[in-house]
């Protein structure tokens, strides 16, 4: 179905899509390529929510010169009215000849609607075309789209013996400095960085991007069911949300004047409904969601089944058994009840070993 050429051109939408990776958000990342009779014509991605969509920058590159033309797109050509026109109608209008997608548009709402519009034009069109790896760019966007939810990525720092900080609740540094600095990457590709009143009070963390280049901040969403984030925090200002399960007007008042917005998200035990938080977080446009937390949050999170993927950095040290582990569980009985999952990736970072894993369902 798919010829040499189409898996070569295809190849360079899905690395241009990547250029997006830190700044699409809420959009997913997409490129493509326009290829007239063996050469390409026009490239583009997509930057940023209301910039030019990857079509229509591609087009632009083209310089008019786009009829005949075939289209490389990692994602379905969109077909409604948004921040910036339909894609699908600018192709049409171009008068190209044939559209080769990587993956169908996730949106219930729209998927297919491409396409038709496509078709109905006489354009040719194909899709499935390295889905596998768009949708990989795309992971916190699908989820939201098919789940209602993001995609939740867990980083855990933790000695060799799997542990997280000492008693006392100390844990910087566990890891070595190349290990933090990736860290960094990872939290500057999410849409919010997620962590528990623990870590705030332990550490008193910014939970900010820095040591990497990038054009935004991601949200800083604290779980703190009594709402006992001091005042004076570091992670506090504008872009703060502080996930609550009471209500309490001079603790709230006291943070939103530190520019942080309080939702309250009761569950029956009296803790924050982190479900209900991440059902939130997908009404809000957010597609990946960087978890930063201690071993009880990071429990609690896994034991829901909230987890997609652990990040995880091993430091070549040996903390002992009264050290803190990396989620707060019960116990169990069986092996058979153990959580299973699939190491992803596994490579060298500085002296630190990198896996990620995702969580089997």
């Amino acid at each position: 179905m798919f010829s040499p050429d189409d898996n070569r051109h295809m190849a360079r939408a899905v690395k241009l899509s990547g250029r997006g990776l830190y700044t699409t958000t809420p959009n997913p990342r997409v490129g493509c390529v326009l290829v007239r009779n063996g050469r390409v014509i026009g490239e583009g991605w997509h930057e940023r929510a209301g910039a030019p969509h990857a079509e229509a920058a591609a087009l632009a590159s083209a310089g008019g010169s786009a009829r005949g033309a075939t289209a490389y797109v990692t994602l379905e050509p969109c077909a409604h009215q948004g921040r910036t026109p339909p894609c699908a109608n600018a192709l049409v209008q171009a008068r190209v000849a044939r559209v080769v997608a990587a993956m169908q548009d996730p949106n219930p709402l729209v998927s297919g609607e491409g396409f038709a519009i496509l078709q109905a034009a006489g354009i040719e069109t194909a899709c499935g075309l390295m889905q596998d790896a768009a949708e990989e760019l795309n992971v916190g966007f699908m989820s939201r789209m098919r789940r209602g939810r993001p995609w939740v990525r867990m980083k855990i720092a933790a000695s060799l013996d799997g542990k997280t900080a000492l008693l006392n609740g100390r844990s910087q540094w566990i890891t070595g400095e190349a290990a933090r600095r990736d860290g960094h990457r990872w939290r500057a590709r999410a849409c919010a960085v997620l962590t528990g009143i623990g870590t705030v009070k332990d550490d008193d963390p910014q939970l900010t991007v820095r040591g990497v280049r990038t054009t935004r901040q991601p949200l800083r969403v604290i779980v703190d069911s009594r709402l006992e984030t001091p005042p004076r925090a570091r992670v506090l200002g504008p872009g703060t949300l502080v996930a609550a399960a009471i209500h309490d007007e001079g603790r709230t008042q006291a943070l939103q004047a530190r520019g942080a917005e309080v939702i309250v998200l009761p569950n029956a035990a009296g803790k924050v409904d982190l479900a209900a938080l991440m059902h939130e977080l997908a009404r809000r446009e957010l597609n990946e969601i960087h978890v930063e937390a201690g071993y009880k949050l990071n429990g609690s999170l896994l034991a829901e089944g909230l987890v997609d993927e652990l990040l995880l950095y091993f430091a070549p040290h040996i903390l002992g058994d009264a050290a803190r582990g990396m989620f707060h569980l019960p116990a169990l009985e069986d092996l058979a009840q153990r959580r299973p999952a699939r190491v992803h990736e596994l490579r060298r970072v500085g002296e630190d070993i990198r896996v990620i894993a995702r969580i089997k369902t």
